[in-house]
């Protein structure tokens, strides 16, 4: 399973690239993505995938791709990001 944790600067806006940008992570042999929110702080994201191939995976994680995502989709920070399983 791979786990990212990190805040965005507004949930509405972040969803929609998040969205988009299945194809990506399907390539990565990352399926079944759940998006968690913070109680306390909806701005606050983890989501969980499960995951077929970690070296594809951790490939995905530190994509040029992924960061350029993210930076679109308002991520604040570094995200973490943990390998399980």
């Amino acid at each position: 399973m791979m786990i990212i944790h990190h805040r965005v600067q507004n949930y509405e806006a972040w969803r929609p690239v998040y969205d988009a940008h299945e194809p990506a992570r399907s390539s990565a042999g990352l399926t079944n993505g759940r998006v968690f929110r913070s109680a306390e702080d909806p701005d606050d994201l983890v989501i969980l995938f499960d995951m077929a191939d970690r070296q594809k995976a951790e490939a995905f994680a530190a994509s040029e791709d992924l960061k350029t995502a993210m930076q679109r989709s308002g991520v604040q920070g570094r995200p973490d990001v943990q390998f399980v399983g």
